[in-house]
């Protein structure tokens, strides 16, 4: 049975039609598509020559109920600021409802009630559902480093007569129901320009690429039981290897460039993806989740009404905060909201006094906004900007001339930035916890030994960037069309021996040991002495440690950093060798 004959013995069990007419006009067929179909399933046995369904019609539809149903929901969803907590979108409040919730309910009208929940972050939050709607919790408890492909095969087993559900998508139209006669992939019937699919004639889901005017992709899926065995294993498959670590499920689904299951069309009301803030809010603008302090500031600085403040787009998460991008009156602005734990890690007033340091000094601009005591700042936003490219010498040389530039102008505030202290006040949050590591208190000592010749050595303490890493030099196009560099991120800046810098941006970069060399050679300009040389190895010992203890610390909060933790650790271990003369 094809899909425009399913679709028809569909139409003839829920509307009980007697003609053709009615079912083209209901389906959405032509009348001869219908005609051909109704001829096909009376010649299959399915129908009577009066339209009726028979008995064996009537098991074909008994047969394909829908057996159970998984809920995607271990993302992070750090797309949604401004809104004030971070929080899973799947307990968005919409329309006085938490969106995960409307989907069970939604499931349950359809008599699905074996509904799996895969879930990640903030992982805790979704253990009530287990009492209130005897769901059962699958944990993923690698979300931040793998996409959902890894989420929906740790469920896979499950698959067989089920659907697949994304935990941010809101139907006001139930999308369920009580029978499915074949697979389907759910796509709206509106142009997306950022889709990289379309449904061709044959109502074929086939990949166009970017910018093509796609069909938007809403992610809810059936897999039929007979499809089951196939794309399960598929999953299995593709998860089995790190290549396809940040791949969303619907690979699986893909056999070149066309999806083996058909796809399902609705209207772009029906069906709702909630990625971001004006989403929610054009969605539901009496949400309670839309409440923010961040938008309150932005109306009370610039004098304007919530719904002046519009293109809202959340910017690539930083390590520490949480940015996005917002127009208003017509200009660009970044607005920063400090990340989870924060406020433990930074003082935003010497922060603050850094800005009063470097003020027009072109190293970056002013803040239009900046509160000292809670850390939200606001700046112009710059265009065509680009960030270095640390693996582009021309970006490496342009950058280095800026940093040791600024390390020369002796600039002081009075406060510093103590890396060995840092590594024991880091430590101190973990509230008791012992570190992930199991060799941790060993490579601490080793690390803590450095400090006797770092403390021997020739230092020329100044005002430090801390954190001059590569995505913090931002290159951009100045008004007379050449091209500019800014230094940005002051959060960490301190008094400090200026040569901390180099390391920082060496263990960002997840450098190696001969490409550190390689930057070394570029800021001295080949004329590094072998103990300052040495003296920054260490350096990339005790700030590895102490960026490992900081990702310990955030993971605290459900924040993890994947591979970044553990080069952390690593450039803690190797490089206490290389300082000691090792290989």
């Amino acid at each position: 049975m094809n899909k425009v004959e399913a679709d028809v013995l569909s139409a003839v069990f829920l509307n009980s039609i007697s003609n053709q007419r009615d079912i083209a006009r209901l389906s959405g067929y032509s009348l001869g598509s219908v005609n051909k179909a109704v001829k096909s399933l009376v010649n299959s046995g399915y129908l009577s020559g009066d339209l009726k369904p028979t008995d064996a019609a009537q098991a074909f539809y008994d047969e394909n109920k829908p057996k159970n149903a998984i809920i995607l929901a271990a993302g992070m969803g750090l797309r949604l600021v401004p809104i004030n907590t971070l929080k899973p979108k799947s307990l968005l409040e919409v329309k006085g409802e938490i969106l995960i919730e409307h989907q069970i309910n939604e499931l349950h009208a359809a008599g699905i009630t074996d509904i799996t929940v895969v879930v990640g972050f903030m992982k805790d939050s979704f253990e009530y559902l287990i009492d209130k709607y005897g769901v059962r919790l699958v944990v993923n408890t690698e979300y931040a480093a793998k996409n959902n492909l890894h989420s929906l095969c740790l469920a896979a087993d499950k698959i067989n007569g089920t659907y697949i559900v994304p935990c941010d998508i809101w139907c006001d139209k139930s999308p369920f129901s009580s029978h499915e006669l074949y697979s389907f992939y759910m796509l709206s019937e509106k142009a997306d320009d950022y889709s990289e699919v379309r449904v061709n004639r044959k109502g074929e889901i086939v990949k166009v690429g970017k910018h093509k005017n796609g069909n938007g992709m809403i992610g809810i899926s059936y897999i039929s039981a007979a499809d089951a065995p196939k794309i399960k294993n598929r999953i299995k498959e593709l998860d089995a290897s790190r290549e396809n670590d940040g791949d969303f499920w619907e690979t699986a689904l893909y056999s070149g460039d066309k999806m083996i299951i058909p796809a399902k069309v609705v209207p772009e009301s029906e069906a709702v993806e909630i990625n971001f803030y004006e989403q929610l809010r054009e969605l539901d603008n009496g949400s309670k989740d839309l409440k923010s302090d961040a938008i309150d500031i932005i109306c009370d600085v610039f004098g304007v009404t919530p719904d002046k403040i519009t293109n809202i787009e959340t910017l690539k998460k930083g390590m520490t905060n949480r940015s996005f991008l917002f127009s208003v009156n017509g200009d660009k602005y970044i607005m920063r909201i400090p990340g989870e734990g924060t406020d433990m890690l930074i003082n935003r007033r010497e922060e603050a006094e850094v800005f009063k340091t470097i003020s027009g000094l072109g190293f970056c601009d002013d803040p239009v906004y900046i509160n000292p005591e809670n850390g939200y700042k606001i700046t112009k936003f710059l265009d065509n900007i680009r960030v270095c490219d640390p693996e582009n010498e021309a970006d490496l040389k342009l950058c280095m001339k800026k940093l040791k530039g600024f390390h020369e102008m002796k600039l002081s505030v009075p406060h510093s930035f103590d890396i060995f202290g840092q590594i024991e006040f880091y430590e101190s949050l973990w509230n008791g916890n012992q570190s992930v590591f199991r060799d941790y208190k060993e490579t601490k000592e080793k690390v803590l030994s450095l400090k006797n010749y770092i403390d021997n050595q020739d230092k020329d303490f100044c005002l430090t960037h801390i954190d001059a890493v590569p995505d913090n030099f931002l290159f951009y196009t100045k008004q007379d069309g050449s091209e500019g560099l800014q230094l940005t991120d002051w959060e960490y800046a301190g008094m400090q021996d200026p040569h901390v810098d180099i390391a920082m941006f060496c263990i960002y970069s997840m450098y190696d040991k001969k490409q550190i060399d390689r930057l070394i050679d570029i800021y001295f300009d080949g004329k590094c002495d072998i103990p300052t040389r040495k003296k920054i190895y260490c350096y990339i010992a005790a700030c590895g440690l102490l960026w490992s203890n900081w990702c310990e610390y955030k993971r605290t909060f459900g924040i993890e950093f994947g591979e970044y933790s553990l080069y952390q650790y690593r450039y803690a271990k190797d490089f206490y060798k290389y300082a000691n003369g090792g290989e």
